[in-house]
């Protein structure tokens, strides 16, 4: 254990900084977390990794592995940008803000595994500083949340899904967990599909409750929840045998996927709007995807399940996790 001297230097040093050079440091150790994860579970493949200084006057470390044998796909990017007008994604819904300074951090991730067996899965956690000016107070707050995407689905992975969101909001109000959960389900809808991008999980923007300390514990929380939510169910997964018609119907799922972010996804307009490195933004996408002109799963199948269940509204607590819908 560290002497209580230099324990209270440590603590005294880091509330010495800036919240946004908390905030940001606390995300680049994310990101090494994360990606060191998923490198040990792919066995093979590791990140690419760049270190752009000067990106948008911050810095941007983008990550992405690449056809790797379990994962096609990921990308753990992280981002520390600042602007002089924040975009017209953020002040449309803060018109107040239009014209000032900003600073937005961010690590944004997505994983494609191969095995239609095993959720895609999306998390995002962000902090943003309007900066105030002739008398104003810098306005900031946090954003995030992390949510999932099977393909085929098991009642026992959304049940774990669910449980380790509720979790990273125990402690942070009382019925925290079932709000996000609703800001989730409404975020992640295809309006022109009438459909739901996966099952959910918990979504929020705009927080600052509680002040900065508060606010950024759970922000913590939730952060440190991703990896806990998401690793058992591809743990379970990953050794589950797949066909060539499943693998199919994989991919024709995950054009959904492209349509909710070039369509819907608030994250990729504001690093459009801001001059994001293009890249790094549409790293996200899944590297192969199918389209099917009309394509309607047989009733009664585990594809048609998918739709019929498991993305309909649900309260996953709730389920009784020992009975997998598909198998």
């Amino acid at each position: 254990m560290l002497p209580t001297a230099n324990l209270a230097a440590i603590m005294s040093s880091a509330h010495a900084q800036s919240p946004i050079e908390r905030v940001r440091a606390h995300l680049l150790q994310l990101q090494d977390d994360i990606c060191a994860a998923l490198e040990q579970y792919d066995g093979d493949a590791l990140f690419s990794r760049k270190v752009l200084e000067g990106e948008r006057g911050g810095l941007a470390r983008p990550r992405v592995l690449d056809g790797g044998p379990r994962l096609e796909r990921a990308a753990v990017n992280f981002s520390h940008s600042k602007g002089v007008n924040l975009p017209a994604a953020a002040t449309e819904r803060k018109p107040e803000l239009a014209g000032r300074q900003f600073q937005a951090a961010s690590v944004s991730l997505i994983v494609h595994p191969r095995n239609p067996r095993i959720p895609t899965c999306h998390a995002n956690f962000r902090f943003f500083v309007a900066e105030g000016g002739a008398g104003q107070a810098d306005v900031w707050w946090f954003g995030g949340g992390f949510d999932l995407t099977p393909y085929y689905g098991y009642r026992e992975d959304a049940v774990h899904w669910h449980r380790m969101a509720a979790e990273a909001c125990d402690g942070f109000g009382k019925g925290l967990y079932e709000e996000l959960k609703q800001q989730c389900d409404q975020y992640f809808y295809l309006p022109h599909r009438k459909e739901a991008r996966g099952v959910g999980g918990i979504f929020y923007d705009d927080y600052d409750r509680g002040g900065f300390e508060r606010a950024f514990e759970f922000h913590q929380s939730t952060s440190a929840h991703f990896l806990l939510a998401y690793l058992p169910i591809i743990d379970r997964r990953h050794d589950v045998p797949f066909s060539e018609s499943e693998r199919e119907f994989q991919l024709y799922r995950r054009g959904r996927y492209v349509e909710f972010n070039l369509l819907y996804d608030r994250g990729t307009k504001f690093g459009l709007q801001a001059g994001s490195r293009t890249e790094s933004l549409l790293a996200s996408l899944p590297p192969i995807v199918h389209w099917r002109y009309d394509f309607q799963p047989e009733p009664g199948s585990p594809e048609h399940e998918l739709t019929d269940f498991f993305l309909q509204p649900q309260d996953w607590l709730a389920v009784q996790a020992g009975s997998a819908q598909s198998s």
